[in-house]
């Protein structure tokens, strides 16, 4: 279990922190730090004007999160600088007993309407958000670069098992022993439900290609219709470039004792088809081979390169 130990070694200033253990939750690898406040997860309730942005580990999160919460505040960036963007949209299940306040502690202070993430599968979330009929938006990445980007969060998230080689990685990621399992299946089980909730399903792949449009069609789904001018605002706050800039959205006011961005900046490259610096023929081959037995069946579909 992961703990933040105050005594640190000696000439060392900083706190030492113990990498948790993956435990399965109704077959679904989770951290065991989180689980220990599962209860209160499980039975969040939640109001119906909450909006749910859900994604599987280093998809987009921090971007839709943010895109989110400029539509929502009408393009103004002062007022998306009002605090660090793990406070504006607190994540759900986030548990560090005993130091940090909870995911659902954080979200207990803030008025309804609120904007909550989640890196939960679709059987996993709490059904107050269905009962309630929240929005969710869902964005997906593909699988490689999905694959390298969760990779290289792990070497610098304390809070993440240690991923170990990157060879050992890709096998793990391949058979699901990460955080939240299966990349396919979390991916999948969020697109089968698409049509039967209020979810909008995004690409990351299609925010890179033309932010833009989908800075529009989130804003649509979110009932707000904002002017050419404030959506380019919008556009030019979220570029990668500005978010790694800024304090408020790039993670560095998390400790690095936690995230230790000299291993890997949380915002490191922000691009598609990064993969192909990573993965050798040999991987290469496999992940297809994988990919399509476990894809069989599925109209779901992703673009590797742009």
């Amino acid at each position: 279990m992961a703990s933040v130990n105050q005594e640190a070694e000696a000439g060392d200033t900083a706190p030492v922190v113990e990498r948790p253990t993956l435990v399965p939750l109704h077959g679904v690898p989770m951290l065991d730090i989180f689980l220990e406040n599962w209860k209160a997860v499980e039975e969040f309730q939640a109001d119906p004007e909450d909006l749910v942005i859900a994604t599987y580990p280093k998809a987009g999160t921090t971007w839709v999160q943010e895109i989110v919460d400029f539509i929502l505040h009408d393009g103004d960036a002062e007022q998306c600088r009002r605090a660090p963007l793990q406070s504006r949209i607190p994540f759900l299940e986030f548990s560090v007993p005993g130091h940090n306040p909870s995911g659902t502690e954080l979200l207990d202070k803030l008025p309804s309407p609120k904007v909550i993430k989640t890196h939960l599968p679709f059987q996993l979330l709490p059904k107050s958000f269905l009962e309630q009929k929240c929005k969710m938006i869902y964005c997906a990445r593909n699988a490689k670069d999905n694959l390298v980007s969760f990779f290289h969060f792990d070497l610098m998230n304390k809070l993440e098992p240690n991923p170990g080689s990157w060879e050992e990685y890709f096998q793990r990621f391949l058979q699901g022993s990460v955080s939240y399992g299966l990349w396919h299946d979390h991916v999948k089980g969020w697109w089968e439900v698409r049509k039967n909730y209020p979810i909008l399903y995004i690409f990351y792949e299609d925010i890179k290609e033309d932010p833009k449009r989908e800075v529009v069609k989130m804003g649509k789904f979110l009932g707000k219709e904002l002017p050419d001018a404030v959506i380019d605002e919008i556009v030019h706050h979220t570029s990668f470039q500005s978010m790694k800039a800024n304090p408020m959205s790039n993670y560095s006011t998390v400790p690095p004792a936690i995230f230790d961005q000299t291993v890997s900046a949380f915002m490191r490259k922000g691009t598609v088809g990064d993969w192909r610096n990573h993965f050798t023929v040999a991987q290469d081959e496999a992940f297809d081979a994988d990919y399509q037995r476990r894809m069989e069946g599925s109209d779901l579909r992703f673009r590797t390169e742009l």
